[in-house]
C-alpha cells in the first residue's frame, strides 16, 4: 500500500524510482543537517584549528549517520514483526470468520430442510 491509500502496481517501476529518489534526497538533507551541527559545534569551540574543526566535522557526520542507519535498520526490523504478527492474527481471524459463516450456512440450510420437511408433512 503506498501513501494515501492506492494499492502500487507490482511491474510499475514508477514508484521504486520515486520511493529511492525521495530516500536519496532525505539522505542528503539528513547529512547537510548532520554538517550544520557538527560546523554549529566548531564554532563554539574557537581554540579548534582548522584541520581540527574539520576533523571533527567529519566524525560528527559519520557518526550521526551510523546511529541513524542503526535506527533505520532497527525500526525497519520491527515493522517487518508487527507485519508478521498482523498477518498471522488477520489469517487466524479470518479463518475462525470462515468456519463461523460455514457453521452458520449449516444452520439455516439445516433449518430450511427441517421446515421444509415439516410443511411437507403438514401439507399432507
Amino acid at each position: 500500500m503506498r501513501r494515501g491509500g492506492h494499492q502500487a502496481p507490482h511491474d510499475d517501476p514508477r514508484p521504486a524510482l520515486a520511493d529511492e529518489a525521495e530516500g536519496y534526497l532525505l539522505a542528503h538533507a539528513h547529512r547537510d543537517q548532520a554538517r550544520r551541527e557538527a560546523e554549529d559545534l566548531c564554532a563554539r569551540m574557537p581554540w579548534l584549528t582548522t584541520a581540527q574543526a574539520e576533523e571533527l566535522t567529519g566524525h560528527y557526520v559519520r557518526r550521526r549517520l551510523d546511529v541513524t542507519r542503526q535506527l533505520l535498520h532497527s525500526t525497519v526490523r520491527r515493522a517487518e514483526e508487527l507485519r508478521q504478527e498482523y498477518e498471522s492474527r488477520y489469517a487466524a481471524l479470518r479463518h475462525a470468520l470462515l468456519r463461523r459463516h460455514a457453521a452458520c450456512a449449516c444452520a439455516v440450510l439445516a433449518c430450511a430442510g427441517g421446515v421444509s420437511a415439516l410443511t411437507a408433512l403438514l401439507t399432507r
